[in-house]
Order: C-alpha cells, then sequence, then structure tokens
C-alpha cells in the first residue's frame, strides 16, 4: 500500500473540531502539525509530537510543508460545468446594457447553451467535462457535483450524465451527479409546461435511476421556470427512484423557496438572495443545507447577496460552491468564492472555510470521510503558499494551491512564483 506524508505544517486545517465551539473551534487548527495518509485513507492528522516515527513507512511520499497551510480539499457542492458552446457574445451585449430577458427572447440564455449540448456528440461532452474538472482541482477543489440541464430531453439528459460518469472516471477526486432535469422548459415544450414535468417525472427520472447515472435529484424553482407543485411531483418521482432532492430557490424573486425545501425535506436549499426570515427558519428547523454561491450573485449583477450571517446566526449548516455555469457564473475560482463569502455573504474566514470543506460534504452525504483532516478520512488535501487560513479570503481571488493530494495520490504539484533570482519562498 502506497503512503504519504506531509511534514512541517505550520497549520493544519481539518474541519473536524466541535461545530459547538463555532467555526474557528470547527475547524480544528493544529500548528506545528503533519498528516499521514496510507493508500487513500488519513491515519494521523496531528501535532508532529503526536506521530511516533516507526508508523512511517520508509518508502512513503514525503511532503514538506514548509511551514505553510494544509487544509481538506475543497468541496464544490454546485456546479454546472457539463456543456458546450460559449455565450461571449451575450456577455458583451449584458455588459452594453441589454437585460437577460432580451436576450431570451432573442433565443438566447440557457435555450443556447442547450442547443450547442445538444449539437455535441458524448465524446465531446466527456471532454469539455474532463477539462473543467482538471481546472477545479488545479484550484484545490477534489470533490465536484455535478448538474446535468443542458439536455432537457430524456436521451439528452441521458447523454450528458454519461459523459460525466465517464469524466469522472479519470478525476483523481471524487464526482457527485445530479439530475437537472427541471432546469428549464426544453423549446419544443415551452407552452407546456405540465406535460414537460410529467416527462421528468414519469420517463426521465426512471430511466435516469434505473442506468444508475446521478445520486441526486434538482429542480430550479422560480418565476419563469419551474412553480412549487411541480417541485412536490420532481421530489415524489425522485423519491420513489432513490434520488434525493436539491433544490435551487429563491435567488431572483422571494417565492418561498427556502420554506418548500425544508417541507420537501431536501438536503440542500442553493442560492437564497431573496431567502425571508421565515425560510430561515424553517432550513434550521428542518436540518436543510443552505448553498452560499456568491460568484453567480456578481456575475449576474444582482443587488442582494444571500444572507450568509443571519443563516449561520440560526445555526443553519452552510455549504460553499463556484456555481460554474456558462450563463451566471462563468469562474472556475473557488479563492474568488471564498473572498466573496466573507464580503458579501457576511460570513468569517472560518466560516467560508468550513462551508467549502465539511459542511459542503455533509450536503452531499460525504462527511465525515470527506471534507476533512483526520483518521479515517479520504486522503484529499491542499498545500497552500500561504501559512495562514485567513489569508485564503483575505487575498481575494488570488490563487494560492501549491500541491493537491486526491485519494492519497499527488495529483497537482506546482512552484510558487517568484521574481527572476529571488527567493522562491514569500513572507505573509
Amino acid at each position: 500500500m502506497s503512503a504519504l506524508f506531509v511534514d512541517g505544517i505550520g497549520q493544519l486545517v481539518t474541519s473536524a473540531g466541535d461545530r459547538a465551539g463555532g467555526a474557528e473551534a470547527a475547524l480544528g487548527i493544529v500548528a506545528d502539525a503533519c498528516v499521514l495518509c496510507e493508500g487513500d485513507t488519513v491515519v494521523y492528522a496531528g501535532p508532529r509530537g503526536g506521530l511516533d516515527p516507526e508508523r512511517i513507512p520508509t518508502d512513503a511520499v514525503r511532503l514538506d510543508a514548509g511551514g505553510r497551510l494544509v487544509t481538506p480539499g475543497f468541496v464544490d457542492p454546485h456546479t454546472h460545468i457539463a456543456f458546450a458552446g460559449d455565450r461571449s457574445a451575450e456577455f458583451a451585449e449584458r455588459c452594453a446594457g441589454a437585460t437577460y430577458l432580451e436576450i431570451l427572447e432573442r433565443g438566447g440564455g440557457i435555450l443556447a447553451t442547450v442547443r450547442a449540448t445538444r449539437a455535441a456528440d458524448e465524446a465531446e461532452l466527456v471532454r469539455l467535462c474532463r477539462m473543467r474538472l482538471a481546472h477545479l482541482l488545479h484550484r484545490g477543489v477534489t470533490t465536484v457535483e455535478v448538474k446535468s440541464g443542458y439536455g432537457l430531453s430524456t436521451p439528452e439528459e441521458l447523454k450528458l450524465l454519461r459523459a460525466i460518469r465517464r469524466a469522472a472516471a479519470e478525476f483523481p477526486g471524487q464526482v457527485v451527479a445530479t439530475l437537472l432535469g427541471a432546469h428549464a422548459l426544453p423549446p419544443e415544450m415551452r407552452e407546456d409546461r405540465a406535460r414537460y414535468v410529467s416527462l421528468v417525472c414519469e420517463e426521465m427520472i426512471p430511466a435516469v435511476a434505473e442506468a444508475g447515472l446521478a445520486r441526486y435529484v434538482d429542480v430550479f424553482v422560480e418565476r419563469g421556470a419551474f412553480t412549487g407543485a411541480d417541485a412536490r411531483r420532481i421530489a415524489r418521482a425522485g423519491a420513489g427512484h432513490g434520488l434525493p432532492l436539491r433544490l435551487h430557490v429563491d435567488q431572483l424573486s422571494a417565492g418561498g423557496g427556502a420554506e418548500l425545501a425544508a417541507d420537501l425535506g431536501a438536503v440542500s436549499a442553493d442560492h437564497l438572495e431573496q431567502v425571508s426570515e421565515a425560510g430561515i427558519r424553517a432550513l434550521a428547523e428542518a436540518g436543510v443545507c443552505a448553498g452560499l454561491l456568491p460568484t453567480a450573485t456578481l456575475y449576474a449583477g444582482l443587488d442582494r447577496y444571500a444572507p450568509g450571517r443571519a443563516l449561520a446566526d440560526a445555526g443553519v449548516v452552510l455549504t460553499l460552491g463556484t456555481n460554474w455555469n456558462p450563463g451566471s457564473a462563468n469562474s472556475d475560482n473557488h479563492a474568488l468564492a471564498l473572498g466573496l463569502a466573507c464580503l458579501k455573504n457576511g460570513l468569517t474566514p472560518a466560516e467560508a472555510l468550513l462551508a467549502a470543506t465539511d459542511g459542503a460534504a455533509r450536503s452531499l452525504a460525504l462527511a465525515p470521510r470527506t471534507g476533512r483532516l483526520a483518521p479515517g478520512a479520504r486522503a484529499d488535501l491542499v498545500l497552500h503558499t500561504v501559512s495562514d487560513y485567513r489569508t485564503l479570503a483575505y487575498e481575494l481571488a488570488m490563487d494560492h494551491v501549491e500541491t493537491v493530494v486526491a485519494g492519497g495520490q499527488v495529483a497537482v504539484r506546482r512552484t510558487p512564483p517568484s521574481l527572476p533570482g529571488a527567493s522562491t519562498g514569500r513572507s505573509d
């Protein structure tokens, strides 16, 4: 069995501390630490003095952290990276003053991506998913949730989910697939939402479940998309086929989406820019995770960010993701999400990092093995170029990833940037 030993860690974030003591306590920070992994599992993570040197295999791969920061691999619980096409021309139109509705009425927006994705063959979609997963890995993300949703027919959604599975087979981390057949109405059924919802419930979900292509089902609940009643039908169909519910809610309008998520027992309610106080209480009481996606709020030009401070104070388990998609958050920059969570959602750096590790893993039913560095956890970790976890959010959108370990294997190794002729070290 292969072994990996990371020594000389100045600050180790385990994300395995006691949540009852607050976010910083939950980060379980250890100074002057080391981590020992055997195979794909952590067997020790703690003070250097607490590990018997005899436990370290002589043939272990050794990494010297040089006094820097090590965290769990990031968990991105909300992405839409399975798509084809390019909407940069629309982006330019929006920057020049065109509204999303105007673009949509001309056949653009999500429908443009649907056309391009339908036109792409499965091999091309595999290539695109593989490329985007690699981008996220280089950002320190070792677990990725990937949604379908740009096929909007049973054959096309199956094609997307097969592409996700094939790309995942080559990814050193973990990929969790979600069926988002209820992302938008397909152009051929734009005037018959009830018929399309019936297709999702009676044809699409059974076909996806039979093929074992998804772990979750998701619905975009919003004006112009799907209603709460639609979500209830889809939730029942998903539950009947072993697919728990995730929801996009309260993003553009206050539609009681959080209350709906609580009532339906959803695993996660994501976006939440327009969530109400009653919705926050409902999420807390029902134990539904709240997914913060501030990059999308910024990119879409929305005025209101999800109230992360109020959600955290209410005791809701928070998650943090990129929401990488071609329309409203075309960015792989996980560091940007960390910073915006603090600047715009009102979180502390500790809360943001916890949401990006243990919180996100909880929402994907992968905790405690994922999102933590503790004995028995999966050996996913990131060695950063800085020495304090707070710097990850403070230095906004800056890439501090040096080494990424996924499943106990070094997957990314980079040399920190430096001036010609200068030392490669940096002062923090």
